[in-house]
């Protein structure tokens, strides 16, 4: 996806509505400090960013699913939407929460990673099939529900629904990576 613009760029405080200033001060004093990456663009809608953030502390900082697990959802996610921002923002935070650095690379590569644990493979398994299908069949699901329970079933769709979610937004913003960042992830003739 070319990146040659940002179409939707940080929003002047003098030019801001009071509900985007609103919305801007409740991102910035939580746990994100700061308004980037899709919250950038997503403060065109204020109420609608602040929903979605809402959902997101709670998918980033408090799910069912494991941080291991979680940041491994959120990069096939990235990679799925060749998501640039999105992929440099999690694949580090993957690393530092065990994801093993084969298994970041070859999603990086958009091929099944060898070698993944019963849990990755889960994971992997079950991002797929519901990307590729847009549902989950029965053997799959009840092995997720067995390893993850209900709760870590919905909390595992639920991310991968608010991840999309951002690199939408940021593909359709063409959001840009900070500075003197060069696109971590290459294009895909196939999808993972």
């Amino acid at each position: 996806m070319s990146q040659t613009r940002d179409r939707m760029p940080p929003i002047p405080d003098d030019r801001m509505t009071d509900a985007q200033r609103a919305a801007a001060a409740e991102v910035v004093a939580g746990r994100r400090g700061a308004l980037v990456g899709p919250f950038v663009p997503a403060l065109r809608s204020p109420e609608f960013m602040r929903r979605l953030q809402r959902l997101g502390e709670y998918l980033r900082y408090e799910p069912a699913l494991p941080p291991r697990l979680r940041e491994m959802v959120i990069l096939l996610t990235a990679r799925r939407w060749t998501q640039q921002f999105e992929w440099h923002t999690h694949a580090g935070k993957a690393l530092a929460e065990g994801l093993p650095t084969r298994i970041v690379d070859a999603i990086a590569r958009g091929t099944r990673p060898e070698g993944m644990d019963g849990d990755e493979a889960l994971v992997f398994d079950f991002c797929q099939e519901l990307v590729q299908t847009g549902g989950v069949g029965d053997e799959l699901y009840g092995r997720a529900v067995a390893r993850l329970g209900e709760q870590g079933v919905i909390d595992l769709v639920g991310t991968i629904g608010y991840y999309s979610t951002l690199a939408m937004i940021m593909n359709v913003a063409q959001t840009p990576l900070p500075e003197g960042v060069e696109p971590p992830l290459g294009s895909l003739s196939l999808r993972p």
